[in-house]
């Protein structure tokens, strides 16, 4: 199938800020700073940027070649390239996004919330310097009806960026939003920085400490590979879909690179947003709270003891996690979308784009409604697997989570290095590179085949043994 009836991004300016829009989400902002905390800092740091450029550059580099050279949704994609074993790629590449979005919408959700109750604080309508944030994120995820109807208002933000098209809707959005987002994660940083205390957050991030590698190296190797595959939106089906819409004449070599460098300095960024800023607060274990949790509560008590100045910080931080988590979750809704549009246009059909949007957009708020009222298990919901006691049966957040993170991505990966490294051979991912005048050098190629033949699957084999260990580990 043929792509041009389904347009083509209007700039390649348009097409890296939507995909580093992408790939700039929650797991940058809240995942990598927690991780980060939770692994030990500094070596966390050099094996996600090992990993990022021996695994993340190849991975996306096929993920972008198989997407154009298919020219249509994730899962055509896959086919074209690899027969039935890329039909199964393409399933697990839709299978990922459609969970993910389960919990994230709802995460986007909390967000909103916090905008509000910042916002409130600012006008005096509220004092939320009143409570803790323990306290003012505990009410939020046992009020259900409010939950779920903020839900509701960030799928349908997101409607309506989408509504619009890869050109109209998904690329406009994003030349106005990660700018805006940027400069706010730069205010956030700057205050996080000049709080008493900070200087230890920066020091637990960039100070050399080889201790945690040494009693738990596939730890942090599956905590930093899964958070790579997270960070850089990898193995999830975008990457694929966007390539498909990116003209012939651009760089995928030159793309791939700008796309994980701008990714993994916003993740870089983030980390020194939050890190400092709760170091500062409470010391190490403020900074190793779970994801939701530092975001959401450690994050909030730093803004509670800031004073007249809190609420401002609050909302500026809580709208660049919103903008953030929109950018993020577009792409992951647009993969669904194209994957119907492109069946119906295949079966003689011609899709009303809204109506295709609308239908996923509605699907997707059914399945994160159950998230929204689980609360992360604070509301006595039935959770699949709960009786185990494992971290996949925590809440129905750690479930989606298991099923995406956990299994699907990882191994999506590593059935797609060994598909292109040994069975369809890594010169067609050449051949798609090397088009229109651009040239993939044989040091370059020799480095791509080392990688998609042997670095890729031996590192994806390991990260995909720790993601099910970790999450099918009984917690202590």
């Amino acid at each position: 199938m043929e792509h041009h009836h389904r347009g083509e991004w209007g700039s390649n300016l348009g097409f890296l800020l939507a995909t580093v829009g992408a790939a700039v989400g929650l797991g940058n902002i809240w995942a990598f700073p927690y991780k980060m905390g939770a692994n030990g800092g500094f070596p966390f740091l050099i094996i996600y940027l090992v990993l990022a450029i021996l695994v993340g550059f190849t991975i996306m580099l096929c993920e972008l070649a198989i997407g154009r050279r298919g020219g249509g949704s994730v899962l055509t994609s896959y086919h074209k390239v690899g027969g039935k074993l890329g039909s199964f790629l393409g399933i697990l590449a839709l299978v990922s996004p459609f969970l993910i979005l389960s919990f994230y919408t709802v995460l986007g959700a909390y967000c909103i919330q916090y905008v509000g109750l910042n916002f409130a604080e600012l006008l005096g309508v509220f004092s939320l310097s009143s409570v803790s944030g323990a306290d003012s994120f505990g009410s939020m995820l046992t009020n259900q009806p409010l939950a779920i109807g903020t839900t509701f208002l960030f799928i349908a933000i997101c409607f309506l960026i989408i509504r619009g098209g890869i050109k109209d809707g998904i690329e406009k959005f994003n030349k106005v939003g990660m700018p805006a987002l940027f400069i706010m994660l730069l205010i956030v940083i700057i205050r996080s920085l000049t709080l008493p205390g900070a200087a230890e957050g920066l020091k637990f991030m960039f100070a050399p400490n080889f201790e945690p590698i040494q009693t738990d190296f596939i730890g942090v190797l599956s905590a930093a590979g899964g958070q790579m595959f997270f960070s850089l939106s990898l193995a999830m089906g975008i990457t694929v879909t966007y390539g498909s819409y990116l003209s012939k004449k651009e760089s995928l070599v030159r793309n791939s690179l700008v796309i994980i460098i701008s990714d993994t300095l916003v993740a870089i960024m983030a980390g020194m947003a939050v890190l400092p800023a709760a170091f500062a607060l409470g010391g190490g274990e403020s900074a190793k709270l779970d994801g939701p949790k530092l975001l959401f509560i450690t994050l909030q008590d730093v803004f509670n003891a800031m004073g007249p100045f809190g609420p401002i910080f609050g909302i500026l931080f809580f709208l660049f996690v919103t903008l953030a988590a929109i950018t993020s979750a577009i792409a992951l809704i647009e993969v669904l979308v194209t994957f119907v549009i492109d069946r119906r246009t295949a079966s003689g059909k011609a899709p009303s784009r809204n109506m295709v949007v609308a239908a996923v957009c509605l699907v997707i708020f059914a399945e994160a409604a159950l998230v929204a009222a689980d609360g992360l298990a604070s509301n006595g919901l039935w959770i699949p697997f709960q009786e185990t006691g494992r971290n996949l049966g925590g809440s129905w957040l750690d479930f989606m989570d298991f099923i995406s993170e956990g299994i699907a991505m990882p191994l999506g990966a590593l059935i797609m290095s060994v598909l292109i490294g040994w069975i369809i051979g890594p010169k067609v991912i050449r051949d798609e590179v090397s088009l229109e005048g651009h040239r993939m050098s044989d040091s370059l190629y020799l480095f791509f085949v080392i990688c998609v033949r042997f670095i890729a699957p031996i590192a994806m084999a390991f990260i995909l043994y720790g993601q099910v260990s970790s999450f099918m580990a009984i917690p202590s």
